[in-house]
């Protein structure tokens, strides 16, 4: 039996990580295209769900241009390079401030990046932005006096748990096929619960949590 051919998604914000690396390197699409497509879809929804605190949209798609020509020689930095990704705001991003979801924090932007984002980096992923969260990741609820308030994917009158909402709204809502978020006590796996999709927490030190 002959495997059918890969087909390209109508809308290139629905495409999962694995589709999108397959689709590069048939090169039926390009990471321009999608990451294009990701920030437009990012803005029109973003006054509804308030699923970002910051997007950088110079830098992704400059992130972007540099996937689009390693797939074209055959060369990619590895399997994500080129996807789009999302990190929530507790986590160091290198050139981004890190506001934790509280008013307490400074607007100073990070000198490094945590080791997740760095590995991510150097596998050519396109760093999107920083995603909301609960003050500090200490409630279930992503909300906040820095933030707003982040609803649920589904209906805006309920939560989107958390503290990692923001990263399972845009997960839910096309913003982004990979959101790195944490997970101390479900902050992971009960927004994604909630809102439709799916969320891992690493075990112990298979993903570092520095700093």
């Amino acid at each position: 039996m002959a495997r059918s051919k890969l087909s390209i998604p109508t809308d290139l914000t629905q495409a999962d990580a694995h589709e999108l690396s397959a689709l590069y390197k048939i090169k039926s699409v390009s990471p321009v295209e999608v990451t294009r497509a990701v920030l437009a879809r990012a803005e029109k929804l973003q006054p509804q769900f308030n699923a970002y605190r910051h997007l950088d949209t110079e830098s992704a798609l400059a992130s972007a241009k540099a996937a689009e020509v390693r797939w074209q020689k055959g060369k990619p930095l590895s399997a994500v390079d080129g996807v789009p990704v999302g990190f929530k705001d507790l986590l160091h991003v290198r050139g981004w401030p890190t506001r934790k979801g509280s008013l307490a924090t400074a607007t100073t932007c990070q000198e490094e990046d945590s080791p997740v984002a760095a590995r991510l980096r150097e596998g050519g992923a396109v760093l999107l932005g920083k995603t909301q969260t609960a003050e500090f990741g200490w409630r279930g609820l992503t909300e906040s006096q820095l933030a707003g308030v982040t609803p649920n994917v589904w209906n805006a009158d309920y939560a989107s748990s958390g503290s990692s909402g923001g990263a399972a709204v845009a997960a839910a809502l096309g913003l982004g096929p990979l959101q790195i978020c944490t997970d101390g006590g479900g902050s992971i796996r009960a927004p994604a619960a909630v809102n439709g999709v799916f969320g891992f927490k690493p075990s112990y030190g298979r993903v570092a949590g520095y700093p």
